[in-house]
């Protein structure tokens, strides 16, 4: 038996929207689109999957106390540069990252996963400029 791996595959444009969406549920929905899990020629050493783009980012809930609880940390490198923002903050200030960082949690810390994140298109509102590749839209369940 011999292991046979797709040699080319379709990569679509799919559009997500957020709003009234839990952070969680959907990153992991997202994560899994962008690994082409949902495909019948998914391979997990190869990028098969789909582009993404989620509109209406800042809409996101949080459940529970995690809006002040959950706290993004990041560091400069320099000491005394650890810089720590709450999930309030961060919704207000930067909607698209509160996404982007939790759908990284979910993809490999590889060349794959950094290519993987590339896909990933977020936006704040519900307009975004990718119309020319006609992207479907996919219900989040």
């Amino acid at each position: 038996m011999k292991t046979i791996f797709p040699k080319e595959t379709r990569n679509d444009w799919v559009v997500i929207d957020a709003s009234g969406q839990t952070v969680g549920r959907l990153a992991t929905r997202i994560a899994s689109v962008l690994r082409g899990k949902h495909k019948v020629d998914y391979t997990p050493s190869q990028a098969c999957g789909d582009f993404v783009i989620v509109v209406n980012a800042d809409k996101v809930v949080f459940t529970g106390r995690k809006l002040d609880q959950k706290v993004y940390t990041r560091y400069s490198g320099y000491q005394g540069g650890l810089k720590s923002t709450t999930a309030r903050v961060m919704l207000e200030r930067h909607p698209d990252r509160v996404i982007r960082h939790a759908v990284w949690g979910m993809l490999p810390k590889t060349r794959l996963g950094r290519r993987l994140i590339r896909r990933l298109k977020v936006y704040a509102g519900d307009a975004h400029p990718h119309q020319a590749q006609q992207p479907r839209q996919m219900e989040v369940a």
